[in-house]
């Protein structure tokens, strides 16, 4: 462990100091939340700072999961392209997930901004396409988001243009979006854990919640009774609650950060700074570091045991995009677990009269979780806002239940990267 964290780059360089007490004993809150990430953070320093008493329960380290080992990689939209989204839920459905998606990176930026928290934001993402019959219809997409969304913050690269973008030939064209970007998402979340408790919400670390008996949490030392619960362990919620498990999916996924190479750096690879992403549905994602590392995610599992080597793991697909570079020393390699729901679309509800949660990112939470942290603050306040939107979404359940859904994943994730690559 790193400063209380699993190892990587992230852990290596967040605050030692932060640190918040377990809970030993029996508490009481209007609002207790279970998952000290993006999401629960949020809504704790959403409420806290409305005067409501929360309590927040962290089973590890405050961004100890997938809000602290991300890519860091904030997109526009959602994880569905808007022509999925029209096609699937119509156009007004797919509008307003629009209109969410934008408002999610503006909360996530003014997050940044209001409680000055350094996280080495920098604008710009790369969305590649490594298959050339995709670049038609990519290039009809830049046209689409510009033509019907008013979306003008993309251009299209061409193969060229993108090669010398990113330092690699590899892919045939790129969505080159300067209204995204990418951060640390560890010290983001460190971030949001200081604001929230100086608003007033009390967290506990290295409490982890084991049980939800009608209102009340229990953990592995006390207790909170509350009248209102907000569930944001996203994949890390076993056994804690039937209902939000049924329909969200654990899957483990994995990255490497090179040594310093001069990355995001002119004369570098990246060197206009830009994060990046492919087109493949099992995707690659990449990015510079302020210090010139490249950040590699690649590869996922699905039993939820890590690969021997991830360092190898991983190597073995950084070299598919950056040959050139798969020499060069990594020195920081490590996991993360996010979740996923059957359509990749957020699971965001009320659960039951009192009980709330937001989960099943799909790889889109460095926007949407905080925002959705929110959403569900101001809906437990009174204010619906975007919550209606979001539980109207089609969430079903994985068939087979619990047991029986990673076979199912497997062989729909084993098809989709065969897909991938022919």
């Amino acid at each position: 462990m790193t400063n209380g964290h699993a190892p990587s780059l992230y852990a290596a360089t967040a605050d030692p100091e932060l640190r918040f007490p377990p809970l030993t004993e029996a508490a009481k809150a209007d609002v207790a939340i279970v998952g000290g990430g993006y999401t629960g953070l949020a809504a704790a320093l959403t409420l806290a700072a409305a005067g409501v008493d929360v309590v927040l329960l962290e089973a590890a380290r405050v961004g100890w999961g997938a809000s602290g080992r991300n890519g860091g990689q904030l997109h526009s939209g959602q994880r569905r392209d808007q022509d999925w989204l029209e096609m699937h839920l119509g156009v007004d459905t797919a509008r307003r997930l629009w209109t969410i998606g934008e408002e999610a990176k503006a909360f996530t930026l003014d997050l940044i901004r209001r409680y000055r928290i350094a996280c080495d934001w920098r604008a710009g993402l790369i969305e590649t396409v490594h298959k050339q019959r995709m670049v038609a219809e990519e290039i009809a997409y830049v046209d689409k988001l510009k033509r019907d969304y008013g979306y003008d913050a993309v251009e299209w690269l061409d193969r060229d243009r993108l090669a010398a973008a990113i330092g690699t030939d590899v892919y045939f064209g790129g969505r080159r979006d300067s209204g995204a970007g990418h951060l640390d998402p560890l010290k983001f979340a460190q971030g949001l854990a200081r604001a929230a408790a100086a608003a007033g919400a009390r967290i506990h670390e290295e409490t982890r919640a084991t049980a939800l008996v009608g209102q009340k949490v229990r953990t592995t030392q006390g207790s909170v009774s509350a009248n209102i619960i907000i569930l944001a362990g996203n994949g890390y919620l076993d056994g804690v609650d039937a209902e939000v498990e049924a329909r969200v999916m654990p899957i483990d996924n994995y990255m490497l950060a090179t040594a310093p190479i001069g990355a995001g750096q002119p004369g570098g690879s990246i060197p206009g700074g830009e994060a990046v992403s492919d087109s493949r549905f099992v995707v690659y994602y990449f990015r510079p570091t302020g210090d010139g590392r490249v950040i590699f995610g690649g590869g996922e599992t699905y039993s939820l045991r890590a690969p021997a080597d991830v360092a190898r793991f991983v190597r073995g697909h950084f070299r598919r995009i950056y040959p050139a570079l798969a020499r060069e020393r990594v020195d920081f390699a490590w996991g993360g677990r996010l979740a996923i729901t059957r359509h990749r679309l957020p699971l965001i509800r009320r659960v039951r009269p009192g009980v709330y949660t937001a989960a099943g990112y799909s790889g889109q939470g460095v926007a949407l979780a905080p925002f959705a942290g929110k959403v569900l603050a101001d809906a437990i306040r009174g204010d619906p806002g975007w919550l209606d939107t979001f539980a109207a979404l089609p969430v079903p359940r994985f068939p087979g239940g619990k047991l029986l859904r990673y076979p199912a994943l497997v062989a729909g994730m084993t098809w989709y990267a065969l897909r991938d690559r022919l």
